[in-house]
């Protein structure tokens, strides 16, 4: 009995190292990116009408419950994203490039246009993207925005944290482009 009291005892005092699953998708409770360490802040699905688009999670140094925080956030970050459908590059570029429109005034985007310019690039190199591919958008303090797609760099990394949080925006500004995916991300349980 004492042996058996002991074992639960031990059970329910080591961490946790489950990974949260979205969609069938299992993101890691933390990532290395670059040189920093990052944990899972939230995850959840991008639905467009009836169909699943793509599972997200972001990593950051530490959890932020609030997307200001998010976005003043020090260190290394990443969007990590797996699609669960056959799309294109252009279709994901479109996608993402309307999300920044609706989330920066004409003045930002002017702004942004030689980082988005070489993204937009970056990501059409792609060609297409297969279901379960692993598109992960990482900000790196010392180089920029590395776009990687199922495990290689594609392009030049894009110097200017505003860019990248231009970029986040896309998830968790004022227009995102899913209300409750928003949510998800700042680690709100899926309602």
């Amino acid at each position: 009995m004492i042996k058996a009291l002991a074992v639960l005892l031990l059970v329910f005092s080591l961490p946790a190292f489950a990974a949260l699953e979205v969609a069938g998708v299992k993101f890691e409770d933390s990532a290395k990116v670059g040189a920093g360490d990052t944990v899972i802040n939230g995850a959840g699905l991008r639905k467009k009408v009836f169909f699943k688009v793509y599972a997200v999670a972001l990593y950051l140094p530490q959890k932020q419950a609030a997307a200001a925080d998010v976005l003043a956030a020090k260190g290394a970050k990443r969007i990590a994203i797996v699609t669960l459908r056959d799309l294109t590059a252009q279709e994901f570029v479109d996608a993402l490039l309307d999300a920044l429109n609706k989330n920066h005034d004409e003045t930002a985007l002017k702004a942004l246009k030689p980082s988005i310019d070489q993204f937009r690039a970056s990501m059409l190199s792609i060609g297409n993207a297969p279901e379960k591919s692993v598109v992960h958008l990482d900000w790196l303090p010392d180089s920029g925005t590395r776009l990687n797609f199922n495990g290689a760099a594609k392009g030049a990394d894009i110097a200017g944290e505003e860019f990248y949080r231009a970029l986040m925006r896309i998830w968790i500004g004022s227009q995102p482009v899913q209300d409750d995916l928003k949510e998800q991300l700042l680690g709100k349980p899926a309602g």
